[in-house]
């Protein structure tokens, strides 16, 4: 992998304007030396976004866009909204999307194309439910949503994937490490098949699902693990640094 690890916050439905005070103190943590090992994004609510892009220290992405360009989508926002916002990366897929609003492996991949058409990242979020853990059908679901979620256009640059068992988030539970090494290997096998190894094979793959300072280190550690998808670890500066300091060595 060519591309820095990345740790990437998402604070979901949680922030306001004062929150630029704990954005402020991440910055202040996250210094050269910790910059050239792993790169942060912070992805807010939406209505944060363009107030916290305006420091240059962490990158800013949003949590979710619309396919289309402009139109007549009350609620919604899109790809180039966010990057006229300053925002550099777009989470499309994840399980609460995909949960809450019914959100298609079509609907992602349509989602990514947008978040490529206005120039951002986009991190396409997969992941199995618990039911599906306990069956035996981890490696089928997720295989079926990368291929399912991920466009033709997909490229180390403009992608990354992050693998989320869903029951895992906000609740605690981790998998070991050998659950995530299989997942993650099944993963990067998917990409370099569908993509060849110069792009599959540097696509950076994150783990997200209660990561937390103290596991982070050993997670990290995890072969094909390029970096963490980070929930409510994410809100508070000490936290989210704490598993970005696992990669200062």
């Amino acid at each position: 992998m060519t591309n820095r690890p990345l740790v990437a916050g998402n604070w979901k439905m949680n922030g306001t304007k004062a929150s630029a005070a704990e954005l402020e103190a991440m910055g202040a943590g996250y210094d050269s030396a910790l910059a050239e090992k792993v790169e942060l994004l912070i992805c807010p609510p939406a209505l944060l976004v363009a107030q916290l892009a305006s420091q240059d220290k962490i990158a800013i992405g949003a949590q979710n866009c619309h396919a289309k360009e402009s139109g007549a989508h009350t609620g919604d926002i899109s790809a180039e909204m966010i990057r006229d916002a300053g925002g550099k990366f777009v989470i499309v897929g994840h399980s609460e999307r995909r949960e809450d609003h019914g959100e298609s492996d079509a609907d992602v991949c349509e989602k990514a194309e947008a978040a490529y058409r206005a120039g951002l990242v986009a991190i396409v979020c997969v992941g199995e439910v618990e039911s599906e853990r306990r069956a035996g059908t981890t490696l089928d679901v997720v295989t079926k949503q990368v291929l399912g979620s991920v466009p033709a256009g997909a490229t180390a640059e403009n992608t990354v994937i992050a693998y989320e068992p869903v029951w895992a988030i906000g609740t605690g539970l981790t998998p070991t490490p050998v659950d995530v090494a299989e997942v993650h290997a099944s993963i990067r096998a998917t990409l370099i098949k569908q993509f060849g190894d110069e792009i599959g094979g540097k696509m950076r793959v994150l783990y997200g699902g209660s990561v937390k300072p103290t596991n982070a280190k050993e997670l990290l550690a995890v072969e094909n693990v390029d970096g963490a998808l980070v929930g409510g670890a994410s809100l508070k500066a000490a936290d989210f640094l704490g598993i970005a300091e696992a990669y200062r060595g």
